[in-house]
């Protein structure tokens, strides 16, 4: 995805089973993280930095959304575990990720770690990506969601 381009139209699973459409984020600043898989090393520490964090985002209105290719049921198991006040979505065959232009890994078994911040108008105002530092992540998203609200 470039900048400037609206949010893609999706409808995937939450970790409760239940349909959750892109067409709920009009109006609202939207941070969407596209991630490996739960419970691994680096997902954890991101998901909690999110955690963490979510005052700010609550705060300027943002909608936080996590996804993976992992089922709704593992999910749910990683958001209670490490309580997490945000929405998984289950991405099982990676087509969501293919349609934001989310690169693989791991020779394509693994979804990159990718974040992406929509303004309220759901157009692209930041995309990060970097495996390791994954702390930046929310960083570079609250950078650009309150660069945003000044506008």
């Amino acid at each position: 995805m470039q900048l400037d381009e609206f949010i893609p139209e999706f409808n995937l699973v939450d970790e409760n089973g239940e349909w959750f459409s892109s067409e709920s984020l009009s109006g609202k600043p939207t941070v969407i993280l596209f991630y490996p898989m739960d419970f691994t090393p680096g997902c954890v520490t991101e998901a909690c930095t999110f955690r963490d964090n979510f005052d700010v985002f609550d705060q300027n209105g943002a909608t936080v959304l996590g996804i993976s290719k992992d089922s709704p049921s593992r999910h749910k198991k990683f958001k209670q575990r490490y309580r997490l006040p945000f929405t998984l979505l289950s991405d099982l065959g990676g087509n969501v990720a293919k349609s934001f232009g989310v690169k693989t890994n791991l020779f394509g078994l693994m979804m990159g770690r990718e974040t992406f911040v929509f303004d309220k108008n759901q157009r692209l105002i930041s995309h990060f990506v970097i495996q390791l530092q994954v702390k930046r992540h929310v960083q570079e998203a609250i950078k650009a969601i309150q660069k945003s609200q000044m506008k």
